[in-house]
């Protein structure tokens, strides 16, 4: 067996008006109940740092700047780090990355039980628009405020598995965890930050947005064989709703955790590693049964092409 005992640390809303002092505190909450109740891994949301302020739109670069972290740990964010590495926990966080050369990133790290950051993602599929949309019911401006993410889908070997990550939207995608199931990885980690209504189609409401959210976590747990754990920022947000949902999903599909609140809220569960053998070696053998020579229209081509008449 080799057992990592999950902290999905879903968090409730962050208004604008809150700083980072007041949200890293809740975090270290979450943390030291992960602690309390044995964990080894803590995953904190998309943007955990901030509330969503790809909502807002901005045109003075200034202000948008202040919504991004220009280090990693900072002055705000030390405290995260030296208590995870006091805790022995190993954490994910996400927030938005300012590089030194000035690029714009939606990102995500993995830091080992040591402290040490041992891995970067940067948000490959980016939802929403770049300009303001009239037509929207509210806007989602990911577009305008960051760039695709120039990491790809790597694997990382950690704490004796092999882990990766992802963010929100990258998680309907099956390219995502196709692309680390070939790298044989044993525990995907994603944060999320989903409104509770499409935009652009007011009958979709949170039912149907948990569903869409079970469906993607689920089918990428069980067509890679691997643990997936998707964790909410939720609540309201000066006004606009977001989806909680949390889960941890083991390797045939199966939610073994779910939050039931949009709260802060943790959900905790003894993942062992070794329950991805089996799949791994049956049905999702890769090297046994993929026929790659079928596959090339993936790669070849972007947007639908439709076959002749």
């Amino acid at each position: 067996m080799r057992i990592v005992t999950l902290a999905a640390a879903q968090m409730g809303a962050i208004q604008r008006s809150d700083s980072r002092k007041q949200v890293v505190a809740r975090m270290l909450d979450l943390m030291d109940q992960a602690k309390a109740k044995g964990a080894t891994m803590i995953v904190y949301p998309e943007l955990a740092l901030t509330t969503f302020f790809p909502r807002w739109y901005m045109e003075d670069q200034a202000e948008v700047d202040s919504w991004f972290e220009r280090e990693m740990p900072n002055a705000d964010t030390l405290p995260l780090f030296e208590r995870a590495k006091s805790y022995g926990m190993a954490m994910n966080l996400g927030y938005a990355e300012l590089t030194p050369e000035g690029r714009h990133f939606n990102t995500a790290i993995l830091v080992d039980r040591s402290g040490r950051i041992v891995g970067k993602y940067r948000k490959t599929h980016l939802p929403g628009h770049s300009e303001f949309d009239p037509e929207r019911a509210f806007q989602h401006l990911e577009k305008r405020y960051f760039e695709p993410g120039d990491t790809g889908f790597p694997v990382w070997r950690m704490d004796g598995g092999l882990f990766g990550m992802a963010i929100c939207n990258d998680r309907r995608w099956p390219e995502t965890y196709r692309v680390m199931g070939l790298q044989g990885v044993e525990m995907v980690v994603l944060g999320y930050n989903t409104p509770s209504v499409n935009s652009q189609k007011a009958d979709e409401g949170p039912e149907k947005r948990l569903f869409h959210n079970r469906l993607s976590v689920q089918a990428g747990a069980y067509q890679n064989a691997c643990w997936v754990v998707a964790v909410a920022k939720s609540g309201v947000e000066d006004g606009f709703p977001m989806i909680g949902g949390s889960l941890i999903v083991n390797p045939d599909g199966e939610i073994v955790a779910e939050a039931k609140t949009e709260e802060d809220e943790l959900l905790v569960h003894a993942c062992d590693l070794d329950d991805t053998v089996f799949g791994k070696s049956t049905i999702f053998d890769f090297k046994r049964h993929r026929r790659i020579e079928h596959y090339s229209r993936i790669t070849d081509q972007v947007g639908v092409v439709l076959p002749p008449e």
